[in-house]
């Protein structure tokens, strides 16, 4: 099952040793915020880029402050058993989820990207869900963070943006 949220299962608490890199890695480590070189970060800037240079908007740049600011909600996330964004209004941000299984940088911005059928540019409308589609492509963002935190049961995906986007009545691009 996995999920989107622009704006429970419990988490299970393992014990973290040294003992297997592998296993620690995997089930104890959050990913920690990336820098340009990180796999992960390359991925999620190709892929938001890719979609929006389909749409004419400029290309996105890595925040380091934002990939901690993600990794921070997305390990809280994890821990509390929680699925809900951060409210405080200070940068955009998209959440994915996913429960027994793994996903991808590219699958992850696909999925958001995946609302596009649901936005009308024509009138600056949504009949459904958009807002994460609209975030990703929002012309005046320059700058995105991503972090994705794991346990033995879920994965919770954050990326945030700076400036934020889907502001009332203006068109993303």
């Amino acid at each position: 099952m996995e999920r989107s949220i622009s704006v429970s299962m419990d988490t299970l608490k393992l014990p973290c040793t040294l003992r297997g890199a592998a296993l620690f890695l995997t089930l104890c480590l959050p990913m920690v915020a990336a820098n340009v070189g990180d796999s992960m970060a390359k991925e999620m800037i190709s892929a938001h880029n890719f979609y929006r240079g389909r749409v004419g908007t400029s290309r996105l740049a890595w925040s380091n402050d934002l990939a901690a600011r993600a990794h921070d909600w997305a390990t809280r996330l994890i821990e509390n058993g929680m699925y809900a964004p951060r409210r405080d209004g200070l940068f955009g941000e998209n959440l994915f989820e996913i429960s027994g299984g793994s996903a991808n940088p590219f699958r992850v911005v696909t999925a958001w990207v995946s609302e596009s059928a649901n936005y009308n540019h024509v009138t600056n409308s949504c009949t459904a869900r958009c807002g994460h589609y609209t975030q990703v492509v929002w012309r005046s963002t320059k700058l995105v963070g991503c972090a994705v935190a794991r346990n033995t049961a879920r994965e919770v995906w954050v990326c945030d943006y700076a400036p934020h986007g889907n502001t009332i009545g203006e068109w993303p691009y």
